[in-house]
């Protein structure tokens, strides 16, 4: 009797927070195998290390696709904060399809169907087309993740206790990286039982102050919060030359939040004990978890 090969699974981003967590919980699947995109030989040799196989994808260059999605079946879209999301997105879906991928799994950004938010409501157009393209697909919208308070945009978040937002006092709705890699996962594992579906991923609504006052509880040192303008953002994306396109969408948002105007901002959803069998993270478990990283 033949044996059937088994699904090979695409993830971008694969050095990422996301791409390389989903790895993590795929390894221990042998129904599968998983290739990690890489953008050098260099990036590359860790994933070799472990057994797994990777492959030479550059966003940036169309020629690096269609030998990185050859024999592929699923994938995992990760993209970066830039616009060329957009154009990078439609063109690797295209690439995705002519090789024949049958499921998509896309990592999106916040927000109802209704979004204004001009950076969530790019995702929701690459979610359309992923639709239109005729691909099986399970598209995540995880809300603001956790890990931003450990380090944002390679930076401390928290200095001394002090953390520095620009947001003023709005109620956010937050996840945990591992938990939307979790989603993740299982989702490309198990396309079948997974596709078709939006998945809102936030567990757990705070404000700043009231994330400031649980850590002074855990950590048992005093946190506190203290609100920046969001123009203070602005300055500093152009100061460090950052691409404006996407990065004004940012500051918008920021201000958005900071007046109330974006409606579902602390929107929490109840999907990811039927989704994965487990609890979420909520806040209490990850500073613990995260204790000496916030300790000063």
């Amino acid at each position: 009797m033949l044996k059937t090969p088994k699904p090979k699974i695409l993830i971008t981003g694969a050095t990422g927070q996301v791409g390389s967590k989903t790895i993590e919980f795929l390894l221990s699947n042998k129904e599968i195998e998983i290739v990690a995109a890489v953008r050098s030989k260099e990036k590359a040799i860790p994933f070799e290390a472990k057994g797994i196989s990777t492959v030479m994808l550059d966003f940036d260059d169309e020629g690096t696709y269609p030998t990185a999605f050859e024999g592929i079946d699923r994938v995992l879209i990760v993209t970066g904060y830039t616009v060329d999301m957009l154009r990078q997105s439609k063109a690797l879906l295209d690439s995705a399809k002519n090789a024949g991928v049958k499921h998509v799994v896309h990592l999106g950004a916040c927000g109802r169907d209704d979004t204004t938010v001009a950076h969530w409501a790019w995702h929701q157009l690459i979610e359309r087309y992923i639709e239109w393209s005729g691909f099986s697909y399970t598209h995540l919208r995880p809300e603001t993740f956790m890990q931003n308070l450990l380090s944002y945009g390679g930076k401390k978040a928290i200095e001394n206790g002090v953390i520095h937002a620009y947001v003023k006092g709005a109620r956010l709705s937050w996840v945990d990286v591992d938990d939307v890699a979790l989603v993740a996962s299982i989702a490309l594992a198990s396309p079948e039982l997974h596709t078709g579906k939006t998945y809102r991923l936030g567990y757990d609504a705070k404000t700043f102050t009231e994330l400031a006052q649980l850590m002074t509880a855990i950590i048992g040192k005093p946190f506190f919060y203290e609100p920046l303008a969001p123009e203070v953002f602005l300055q500093s994306m152009i100061d460090a030359g950052a691409e404006m396109a996407y990065m004004g969408c940012v500051y918008d948002h920021w201000k958005r939040y900071a007046n109330g105007s974006i409606p579902g901002a602390d929107d929490t959803f109840d999907n990811f004990p039927e989704i994965t069998g487990q609890e979420p993270t909520k806040w209490i478990n990850f500073i613990e978890k995260h204790k000496s990283e916030f300790a000063y």
